[in-house]
């Protein structure tokens, strides 16, 4: 009987443990093995990646802030009046701070995250600092359909995805997640979206592999919340965080590699590891300015305007997206 089938003879757990499970043992079972990147932002999770942003090797935020703070009256020039600004995945609301204190014409924050305590946590705060911003946190997958708020749907929609996650998508994947985001944006929305560039292989690695051990904490996290969650036995000392560049895909690879022969148990499954067998966590696509605006063209967005830091790390795009008849409007 497939893993998967299993979970039909277990007590009936909650629809959202139910999800887990089923995406954490087809990942597990398959070959080679492998866990969505999403299932890293648990509370604990969560609060991982935000000491990883404070790190001195990893550039990606203090950068893309930069680029906000010094561009942020530009882009929420191209913010429609009276809108309601999409963040897809927020995590913390920082970045979004610096565009909505550079554009008190939108009338509306949503939030969209998986992470539900961390979420109204920053959707509090939130309010606290604008409070006459109508601050609407939405607690689902932005990866899949979502239902807005009926006050907003009345309202101009402009979309904000920052923190490079675009790059933790295949290719084909982010050409799907942006269609689908200008299916709920609409017809020529904006769509403020950052993207970690192609640089040096050591500043890259160096990024993945901090010091501290935060990012190998944060990576093995995921191990930690399928035993919290699941009542699997993982052994976390049983695992070594990986972390490299791979040039021919151009993406940073993160992986848990198992350090000798092993076997785990999740909702009944037995999962075998040998020794130096890895479940890959996570991919970060690095774009060129071009190849990212050619994969945008390719899901039906056009580029209005891009802004870089002086070192070319990273990028801020403004995109466009285009109507019906394949055209930006203006």
């Amino acid at each position: 009987m497939p893993a998967v089938a299993r979970l039909a003879l277990l007590p009936e757990p909650h629809p959202s443990t139910t999800a887990f499970a089923t995406e954490v043992l087809a990942g597990l079972t398959a070959e080679p093995k492998t866990l969505p990147a999403k299932f890293f932002y648990d509370s604990t999770g969560s609060r991982l990646f935000e000491r990883i942003t404070h790190l001195p090797e990893y550039y990606p935020t203090r950068t893309e802030l930069e680029i906000l703070k010094s561009h942020a009256a530009d882009i929420a020039r191209l913010l429609p009046q009276q809108s309601a600004l999409i963040e897809f995945g927020s995590g913390s609301g920082k970045k979004a701070s610096i565009l909505l204190r550079a554009a008190p014409h939108v009338a509306a924050y949503l939030p969209v995250d998986i992470s539900s305590e961390f979420l109204h946590h920053e959707a509090e705060v939130l309010r606290r600092n604008f409070p006459n911003l109508a601050v609407v946190p939405i607690d689902a997958d932005f990866l899949q359909p979502f239902e807005l708020p009926p006050e907003v749907t009345k309202l101009a929609r402009a979309g904000f995805f920052p923190g490079s996650t675009i790059g933790n998508f295949e290719p084909h994947e982010a050409c799907t997640f942006l269609r689908n985001a200008g299916r709920i944006l609409g017809p020529g929305a904006v769509f403020i979206v950052g993207v970690d560039l192609v640089k040096d292989r050591a500043v890259l690695n160096a990024a993945y592999n901090d010091a501290a051990g935060v990012t190998a904490k944060f990576n093995l996290n995921v191990l930690a919340r399928i035993n919290r969650e699941l009542g699997a036995n993982f052994n976390l000392k049983c695992f070594e965080h990986h972390a490299f560049f791979n040039r021919e895909r151009s993406r940073i690879e993160m992986h848990l590699a198992s350090i000798r022969r092993q076997k785990v148990k999740i909702c009944g499954e037995t999962i075998e590891f040998r020794p130096g067998e890895t479940i890959h966590t996570e991919s970060s696509y690095k774009y060129t300015i071009k190849s990212f605006a050619a994969l945008a063209r390719g899901a039906g967005w056009t580029v209005k305007a891009s802004w870089t830091d002086p070192n070319k790390y990273f990028a801020v795009y403004a995109l466009r997206r285009q109507d019906e008849a394949g055209t930006a409007r203006r």
